[in-house]
């Protein structure tokens, strides 16, 4: 049974692909911040499942829960760098460094953390799949969204240059990058203001976190020979960072 381990699996995009992943008879590793959730997810599972509890902008924290895998847990094949969030919303000018450093560490930092501590065991084994969660602000910047943009370009180019440095090795790296998904997203990002985070949805159908699911789920089931090197994913009704087509 293939074995994947999937970050930030206690909401949103990583939860919804735990469960595609579960259904595709992937073993699975989740990691998040939030035990009891990943406890609860887990019980809803038929396939082994094993927990880490650990912040993956910690790097400590990161090393030792890797380190601490059981036999059964360490020959991992699918690595889902999920994890990651946006935090404010504001011209650079007026910005909050401490919803900066978040968004760095988190979404950049974090991915590499979580990589360095994963990628040996897959060179050695000269075979793995990594999937890198992007977004498609890191392809198209927006006004406001300047840090967490340009985390999300830090990811693009992480992904391109891992695929170049884990080719002689057998090991498939992708990029995924949805647009407007509902999720905890938007919530986060505006510090729990439901009106605000409500208001980026209305009027038009957005993505769900299944969608984005469905879509990891068939890019790590392909064929070996095969790599669906990134994707673009966009609820039908928007065309770009700030084009959609509303209900009036």
């Amino acid at each position: 049974m293939p074995l994947a381990l999937v970050t930030g699996a206690s909401s949103g995009i990583g939860r919804a692909t735990a469960i595609a992943l579960a259904q595709a008879g992937y073993s699975l590793i989740l990691t998040g911040r939030r035990y009891e959730r990943l406890a609860e997810l887990a019980q809803q599972l038929t396939t082994p499942v094993h927990l880490l509890t650990f912040d993956v902008r910690d790097r400590a924290a990161t090393e030792a829960a890797i380190a601490s895998l059981p036999e059964a847990f360490q020959a991992i094949d699918v690595l889902i760098n999920n994890a990651g969030n946006a935090h404010g919303l504001g011209p650079i000018q007026e910005g909050d460094v401490a919803d900066w450093d978040a968004m760095l560490d988190s979404n950049v930092k974090g991915l590499l953390y979580v990589s360095r501590a994963v990628l040996p065991g897959m060179t050695q084994r000269q075979r793995g799949h990594v999937i890198n969660i992007g977004s498609i602000a890191g392809h198209e910047a927006y006004p406001n969204g300047n840090v967490y943009c340009a985390s999300k370009a830090a990811v693009a180019s992480l992904s391109k240059s891992m695929r170049l440095d884990l080719l002689p090795h057998g090991i498939r790296v992708a990029e995924v990058n949805p647009g407007a998904v509902e999720t905890e997203f938007a919530q986060v990002r505006f510090k729990g203001n439901e009106s605000r985070a409500a208001a980026v949805y209305k009027g038009f159908q957005p993505l769900r976190a299944e969608d984005v699911a469905e879509v990891i789920a068939f890019m790590v089931t392909r064929p070996p020979h095969v790599n669906i090197a990134e994707v673009l994913l966009l609820p039908a009704a928007q065309a770009s960072t700030m084009h959609f087509k509303r209900d009036a």
